[in-house]
């Protein structure tokens, strides 16, 4: 089965090897049909401990590593162009 990977920011570097990072995704609420952002904290491997917080890393599910590490960071995600996209 392959393993799941998922994008998100790093908003803790405090442990060592250790990144938290916050996955966002967006639902749809199912009364309102509003767009509604879901989060989730989840404790990546960085074994490097070369990302910080506000990096936008990409995580891949992995053997459980600690009590909370089932993740594992496999390297910064790629930057976006410039927002208007245009001049």
């Amino acid at each position: 089965m392959p393993r799941r990977v998922l994008q998100g920011v790093v908003i803790s570097d405090k442990g060592d090897k250790t990144v938290v990072v916050r996955v966002d995704r967006r639902v749809v609420h199912p009364v309102y049909k509003k767009i509604v952002l879901r989060s989730k904290k989840l404790h990546a491997h960085d074994g490097s401990n070369q990302h910080r917080v506000g990096d936008i890393v990409r995580i891949q599910e992995c053997r459980p590593i600690s009590k909370l590490k089932r993740w594992e960071v496999i390297g910064a995600a790629p930057a976006a162009g410039p927002a208007g996209g245009g001049a």
